[in-house]
């Protein structure tokens, strides 16, 4: 079974080619046009040992918004395509993962249902030139269009660089664990059977 999926977007704000794979190795080819955001999604792809190309050309001019928000709607999407009917996977994931003095939580499910807690704050607003609000902007179009609960907890912190970086290591280790097969789950892990 091949749990991929990858789709195009074209707006008058951003143009994206993105294409996921579940079952992958963590390899990535990220071209945003937005460094730091790059970095960041490579980092997603390698601890979910998922193997992800994006390629975006967005309105860098006016802002980095658009870029990432867009981005995020289009990771959901295909997160919801390729884990398809659901059969056979964990579904839940969960960590606390810590990246120098920082220490977060990131909980999540796939349960068809979209919910976004983002209990974090940065003492920066900026990262480079990169805005922190972005952070939550990426991840909010990321459960809604990926129809998950997702929650981001910051336990403690002083560096935003870190803080983003524990947020996108620890929801990539999470959805690892989400998706991944469990050899006793028979059919969708649900009373309802349906998810």
């Amino acid at each position: 079974m091949s749990r991929k999926a990858s789709i195009k977007r074209d707006t008058a704000e951003t143009q994206i080619e993105l294409s996921l794979e579940l079952d992958g190795s963590g390899q990535s080819d990220i071209q945003t046009g937005v460094g730091f955001f790059d970095h960041m999604l490579t980092l997603l792809a390698r601890h979910a040992l998922f193997d992800l190309t994006i390629k975006a050309n967005g309105d860098l001019d006016v802002d980095y918004h658009h870029t990432v928000e867009d981005v995020g709607i289009c990771l959901g999407k295909t997160l919801c395509e390729a884990v398809g009917d659901k059969k056979g996977i964990t579904r839940y994931g969960s960590i606390t993962l810590p990246m120098e003095e920082t220490l977060v939580t990131t909980a999540l499910d796939l349960s068809g249902r979209s919910w976004f807690v983002f209990d974090v704050q940065f003492p920066t607003e900026k990262i480079g030139q990169f805005d922190t609000e972005l952070v939550r902007e990426f991840w909010q179009a990321f459960a809604s269009n990926g129809l998950l609960n997702l929650h981001q907890v910051l336990h403690h912190g002083g560096n935003s660089h870190h803080i983003s970086e524990g947020l996108f290591k620890g929801t990539a280790r999470a959805l690892r664990q989400a998706v991944a097969i469990d050899p006793r789950q028979q059919g969708v892990p649900s009373s309802k059977g349906v998810l």
